[in-house]
C-alpha cells in the first residue's frame, strides 16, 4: 500500500480473504470460555466449540473525554501510537497529554522528531520527580497542566484549555493515559500473564494451557498491526501442527 490504507479498509479487505477459504465469520462479543474436555467453548449469544483458540483481542487506548475524540483520530490531530506515525509529524507541534510521569518516556521519544513537544500533564506538575524535571528540561519539552476534558479539535490540530486559564494549540495530540488490555477471558482460565496484563505465551504463540493462543496486542510486544501479523502467521503454523495431533 504505497500511497497507505486505512483501518476500515484494510480490516474489510482482511474479511473478504478469509471469506475466500472455508471459513464462518461471526459477528458477536465472546462473554465466556472454558473447557469441556479436550475442547474449549465460547459463549456470546450462542456457543462456539473449538479444540484451540487465538486470542487477538488487543487492547483499548484510553482517551482524553472529548466528543472529538473519533474525528481528531480520523484526520491525525489525535494519534495513539508514536511508534507507528511519529514520522508524519516530524517538526509539527505535538502534545503529549496523561500523567506527567506516565507521560515523560513519550514525550522524550517524540523529541526526536520534533523540537516543538509540550506535556499536557492532566495532574499536578509539583508531583514530577525532579530527576524527570530535569531530564524533559535539557531535552526542550515543556510541561504545562491542562484541563484534562478540554481537548477540543482545531480545523485540522487540536486546541487544550489550561489550569491557569491560557489555550495552546497543536497540531496533533497523543494520548498517554493507560490502556485496558482485552486478556482477561484468557487469565479467568488459567493462562499466565504480567504485571500489566499482557497474556505470556512462548515463541510459538503459546499460552500454558494447551491449545490456546495469543498474537498482537494483548501480548507483551510493539504494538503494531505488522507485529500482530507475524505473531498470527507464527500462531497458525503451530495451531495447524497443535490440531493435526489431536483427536
Amino acid at each position: 500500500f504505497p500511497d497507505g490504507i486505512s483501518g476500515v479498509d484494510l480490516l474489510e479487505r482482511l474479511r473478504q480473504q478469509a471469506l475466500t477459504g472455508t471459513v464462518d465469520l461471526i459477528d458477536g462479543t465472546v462473554t465466556a470460555l472454558r473447557h469441556d474436555g479436550p475442547d474449549f467453548v465460547a459463549t456470546a449469544s450462542f456457543a462456539v466449540r473449538a479444540r484451540a483458540v487465538l486470542f487477538a483481542t488487543g487492547i483499548v487506548d484510553t482517551l482524553p473525554n472529548t466528543p472529538d475524540a473519533a474525528s481528531m483520530i480520523a484526520i491525525g490531530s489525535m494519534r495513539l501510537c508514536p511508534v507507528c506515525d511519529a514520522y508524519e509529524v516530524i517538526d509539527k507541534r505535538v502534545a503529549v497529554i496523561g500523567p506527567a510521569d506516565q507521560a515523560t518516556k513519550k514525550a522524550l521519544f517524540m523529541q526526536t522528531y520534533s523540537s516543538d513537544v509540550t506535556i499536557l500533564a492532566t495532574d499536578a506538575i509539583s508531583g514530577l520527580a525532579p530527576a524527570t524535571g530535569e531530564l524533559l528540561k535539557a531535552a526542550g519539552v515543556r510541561v504545562e497542566e491542562c484541563l484534562p476534558d478540554s481537548v477540543r479539535a482545531a480545523g485540522p490540530g487540536a486546541r487544550v484549555s489550561l489550569r491557569d486559564g491560557r489555550s495552546l494549540s497543536f497540531d496533533t495530540i497523543y494520548p498517554a493515559m493507560g490502556c485496558t488490555i482485552r486478556s482477561k477471558l484468557a487469565i479467568d482460565l488459567g493462562a499466565e500473564c504480567d504485571g500489566a496484563g499482557n497474556l505470556v505465551v512462548d515463541s510459538h504463540q503459546r499460552t500454558g494451557i494447551a491449545g490456546l493462543y495469543a498474537a498482537g496486542d494483548v501480548v507483551d510486544e510493539i504494538n503494531q498491526i505488522a507485529v500482530a501479523f507475524g505473531h498470527a502467521a507464527i500462531a497458525a503454523t503451530d495451531m495447524h501442527n497443535y490440531l493435526a495431533t489431536t483427536d
